[in-house]
């Protein structure tokens, strides 16, 4: 079978030496991924749901000592953060569940070149061969 032939699965790219996607590899990684995404809505709505009582209960709280008025803004900034960044996760997963739809999953965003099957495996949300992370983290 040709470059040109393949199709689907095996039409994705991979790294010198790795066999290519089967249907069920891609599928068990598309599993994960969504798994995962449907796992952080979940979260990330529970956790806005908090938010938004912690802020109500502001109101009440007003007669606190400034120690429990601290502690209780360390906590909702804590929150916060923790939502934000459940939301980027999000944001990359579904960017990479993306890529498998269109078929540009396991291009590397940097140079062009084939992430690696092995990589993408062992880490699904990657977008950067090894090089090019490398070369970043570097930076």
């Amino acid at each position: 079978m040709t470059a040109t032939a393949r199709s689907g699965a095996a039409a994705l790219p991979v790294r010198p030496g790795e066999k290519h996607w089967t249907q069920k590899e891609l599928a068990e990684v598309r599993q994960e991924l969504q798994d995962e995404a449907d796992g952080l809505r979940r979260d990330i709505s529970a956790a806005e749901s908090e938010i938004a009582e912690r802020l109500g209960d502001a109101v009440g709280d007003a007669g606190d000592d400034s120690a429990d008025a601290g502690a209780k803004t360390f906590q909702r900034e804590h929150e916060l953060a923790l939502t934000q960044n459940a939301r980027e996760l999000l944001g990359q997963t579904e960017r990479v569940l993306a890529k498998i739809t269109d078929g540009t999953y396991g291009v590397c965003e940097s140079c062009g070149k084939a992430i690696g099957k092995a990589r993408l495996q062992a880490f699904p949300r990657a977008t950067l061969c090894l090089a090019c992370k490398q070369r970043e983290e570097r930076r």
